[in-house]
């Protein structure tokens, strides 16, 4: 189990990973050191994924983010962590992040965290995406690990802008979620959801991506 933690940690000090996140490395190495001091002690990630860290987690968000170019509000439902959503607002300074979590004890965190990383690029709202369906609209919506993608669009389109994009990381079997998901997508004259290849930095596993436009 050291040997992973190494293997993590050096993963994450190496140059790959400094070049990748740039000017923004420090902000991200530093969330990334909260996260492995508090985060199985605050219940926000499970004792096995401390080891993995910044390959399961840090990386794995940030292959989103290429794909969110061009939104300058983005809101991450169920963040959890912050996962996507605070690796997103530290890559992407110059857009509105809103972190929208349902469990108190995660705001709190996610409030806590964001100060503390300066991030003022960051929203936190307390409650289900679905309570926050007429309150507000951004460019696109993302989120990791919430639920079955015929959920995820009914909790995450209207949250959408018409023009807007859903962009979500997913497992690698989610071809077997876009039929099931079908009359969702109608409802809310979704295109077809494109699944599509996150990259980060030479040896991390690639994360799988599905981006679906309201039109």
């Amino acid at each position: 189990m050291g040997d992973m933690t190494d293997g993590d940690e050096v993963l994450g000090t190496g140059a790959a990973v400094r070049d990748y996140f740039g000017d923004r490395y420090e902000v991200v190495a530093e969330y990334a050191r909260r996260l492995r001091d508090e985060g199985e002690l605050r219940g926000l990630i499970g004792p096995r994924e401390v080891d993995r860290l910044w390959e399961r987690h840090i990386l794995n968000s940030a292959a989103v983010v290429p794909f969110l170019s061009s939104a300058s509000t983005v809101a991450d439902i169920g963040s959890g962590a912050g996962l996507p959503g605070i690796v997103v607002a530290i890559m992407r300074p110059d857009a509105e992040v809103f972190l929208v979590e349902p469990m108190e004890r995660r705001t709190t965190w996610l409030t806590e965290v964001s100060q503390d990383l300066g991030l003022e690029n960051v929203v936190v709202k307390h409650g289900r995406a679905e309570e926050y369906d007429g309150a507000f609209e951004v460019d696109a919506v993302t989120s990791r690990a919430v639920a079955a993608l015929s959920k995820l669009a009914r909790l995450s389109l209207p949250l959408v802008r018409p023009g807007g994009e859903m962009v979500v990381l997913k497992g690698r079997s989610v071809e077997r979620e876009i039929e099931p998901a079908r009359k969702v997508l109608r409802k809310f004259k979704a295109s077809e959801p494109e699944i599509l290849e996150g990259r980060t930095v030479e040896g991390a596993e690639p994360t799988t991506v599905v981006r679906i436009r309201r039109r």
